[in-house]
């Protein structure tokens, strides 16, 4: 039977094989090839090298700090979010794996959000914050930080759910008879959980880290729906501001394509170092 599975498994992964080609990697290295070339279309792309590169921070020879805002303050955003998300879901699933009762409805109630979709969360949202807002003679984009922590509300609301239900599975593949000898030695709560439980958690901690940061960083729908880059593109994020090079500006189709690369590369060595490093906690524990 093994045999058979290695002498045909050519022929069934040939068809998911040619479909990640075409649909993946074609387009993703077309992407990079159009980053160096001016077009409006695809296929009507002019070769001007490292000129679209240059122009995204320098425009007639001034310096354009739009997008490096945008980076810092994606990184802030995603730095926030990875954290309160990441706790707050731990805390939850602790809380939920204890036994009380009604802990299925909770589970269901927490997780709800995450079925919203992005732009219709949003919207809702938006209502809710600028009723509060409008009694202060403000509203979410008065200011690029009243624009932040809305995001930041909304992006955990959301998220919190789905980071819950994979932390609970990770807790409940801890051993009770690992807990029962800790209670067993004297250990209390805290030790427990920081001697036992949190290393043990550390491969599910990795998952859900990669996930929040990773949506941290690509986060679109939110940003549009809720802020629309306001105040003066002070709260866009670094999706939001690559959507608004390649369609809010004439001719800037290249430069945008140029930031995406910027935009791939970046999250690619923060993702890859962020797994490293969890990984190494798995293996050291």
């Amino acid at each position: 039977m093994e045999k058979s599975i290695k002498k045909y498994f050519p022929i069934f992964a040939l068809p998911t094989f040619l479909a990640f080609i075409i649909g993946f990697i074609v387009p993703f290295a077309y992407g990079i090839f159009l980053s160096f070339c001016k077009f409006t279309t695809v296929t009507d792309w002019q070769w001007v090298g490292f000129k679209n590169y240059t122009r995204i921070f320098y425009v007639n020879g001034q310096l354009d700090t739009t997008f490096l805002h945008s980076i810092w303050y994606t990184c802030l955003f995603t730095a926030v979010t990875v954290m309160v998300i990441n706790v707050i879901a731990f805390a939850i699933a602790l809380l939920l794996t204890k036994g009380i009762k009604g802990t299925n409805l909770f589970r269901t109630v927490f997780f709800l959000p995450n079925l919203i979709g992005g732009i219709v969360l949003s919207y809702v949202w938006l209502m809710i914050f600028n009723a509060i807002l409008q009694k202060y003679d403000m509203t979410i984009v008065t200011t690029q930080w009243t624009a932040f922590w809305g995001l930041v509300a909304v992006v955990c609301w959301q998220q919190i759910g789905y980071m819950m239900i994979i932390y609970i599975a990770g807790l409940q593949t801890i051993s009770p008879d690992l807990i029962e000898a800790a209670k067993i030695d004297g250990a209390n709560s805290f030790q427990m959980l920081s001697k036992i439980t949190l290393p043990l958690m550390m491969p599910t901690i990795t998952i859900c880290t990669f996930l929040t940061l990773t949506n941290g960083f690509k986060l679109f729908d939110q940003n549009l729906a809720l802020t629309g880059g306001n105040p003066g593109k002070m709260s866009q994020l670094l999706a939001l501001n690559i959507y608004d090079t390649m369609y809010g500006t004439t001719g800037w189709q290249g430069v945008g394509q140029a930031k995406a690369v910027i935009f791939f590369i970046m999250v690619a060595l923060i993702a890859v170092l962020q797994n490293k490093m969890t990984t190494s906690k798995e293996v050291e524990n």
